[in-house]
């Protein structure tokens, strides 16, 4: 079993993710192993131009998570599919709550 590793900051935690844009739908589908990072694999409808696909990925975390919008932003990868998610927050609260939607999704 893969478990997705977030990083700790002084003010949130970091939550690698690959995202593909252009998707059918938006969605957090999962965990995978990319490249040698375990990552949380996401969907996007937006295209990858002017920063669409990044905003809809921001608020696509901010949902699934329900944290603010505001909270979530994309700290590196700007323009790869392989990116580095800043969740403002209390990083022991946001981790608890990482795992705990990664568990509903495996139930699903």
């Amino acid at each position: 079993m893969t478990t997705l590793k977030l990083r700790h900051t002084g003010g949130g935690v970091i939550l690698p993710v690959r995202l593909t844009p252009k998707s059918s739908r938006d969605e957090v589908v999962g965990i995978e192993v990319f490249g040698e990072e375990t990552v949380l694999k996401a969907r996007v409808r937006a295209a990858p131009e002017a920063g669409r696909a990044n905003d809809a990925l921001e608020r696509l975390i901010a949902h699934w998570l329900k944290v603010p919008p505001s909270s979530v932003s994309v700290a590196q990868g700007g323009k790869s599919r392989a990116k580095q998610i800043l969740i403002e927050g209390d990083a022991g609260v946001l981790s608890r709550l990482i795992e705990a939607r990664l568990a509903e999704l495996k139930s699903d």
